[in-house]
């Protein structure tokens, strides 16, 4: 299920959102939009404007999202780190940093943007044509220049609030793809350190042939046991029961069946 007010993407990789077809909205047609969108009425318009302003379509030099996308780049960088920091005691300090440069890359926000549909609300010069759809790149900057609107008129902990769930997504993507195979190691350091026990790995039950043998794995933690998950080895099965565990540790969907 899409989060509320996030659309879908026929191709998420794609360099440009999708273009909607829709009729060119006015500029006060677009603030309202993007109100919608990120669930605030802001107290100072003019502040959403240039965060949605291109400098093609900007009356004066300064009156673009430049110096806007300069700040949310910076305030981005900061809930994010804080997020993976309290919620991911178990990682070190190289595993969060390559968490937090993939959730905050500028494919990550320009993915999330144009599934928010803030493409549709940029403000552009008629020099612009989208075609297809506006580049991710432009659109990644709009993101970042929305996230330092919001927190200059609403403050960190509405900040906060929306990217927590704006980007879990591509946070748990990162997560799972930061470095398969080291789960138990993660597990282990966590149940010793928040539930001073180690885990242990119990066969739930096992299927196939002989030569083709499937493993249902569960992990287990002073006695509470977490959802097991299938491998085609134990090894494997033990690994995917562990990075089953440490996602409901965390009050994430288990990411193995």
């Amino acid at each position: 299920m899409q989060p509320a007010g996030i659309r879908p993407q026929s191709d998420p990789d794609d360099s440009s959102c999708a273009d909607a077809g829709e009729p060119e909205e006015t500029i006060d047609e677009k603030i309202e939009r993007c109100q919608r969108i990120v669930e605030h009425r802001f107290t100072d318009l003019s502040l959403l404007q240039s965060a949605l302003t291109h400098a093609s379509g900007a009356a004066h030099r300064l009156g673009n999202n430049e110096r806007l996308e300069f700040l949310g780049d910076s305030v981005l960088g900061m809930v994010v780190c804080q997020w993976l920091y309290e919620e991911y005691p178990e990682y070190s300090e190289g595993d969060l940093t390559k968490i937090k440069s993939a959730v905050v890359s500028r494919r990550a926000c320009g993915k999330v943007a144009c599934e928010l549909g803030l493409d549709d609300c940029l403000i552009v010069g008629k020099g612009i044509i989208r075609g297809r759809g506006f580049p991710k790149s432009l659109v990644s900057d709009v993101f970042e220049a929305v996230v330092a609107a919001l927190f200059l008129d609403a403050g960190l902990d509405v900040v906060h609030s929306r990217l927590r769930k704006w980007l879990a997504s591509e946070v748990r993507t990162a997560i799972e793809g930061r470095g398969s195979g080291n789960y138990k190691s993660l597990l282990q350091q966590y149940a010793q350190r928040e539930r001073s026990s180690t885990p242990f790995y119990r066969l739930v039950t096992e299927s196939g042939p002989d030569h083709r043998k499937r493993f249902r794995v569960s992990a287990v933690i002073a006695g509470e046991e977490f959802q097991p998950a299938w491998g085609n080895n134990k090894k494997d099965a033990e690994q995917h029961a562990a990075a089953n565990a440490l996602a409901i540790l965390h009050q994430e969907p288990p990411p193995f069946d």
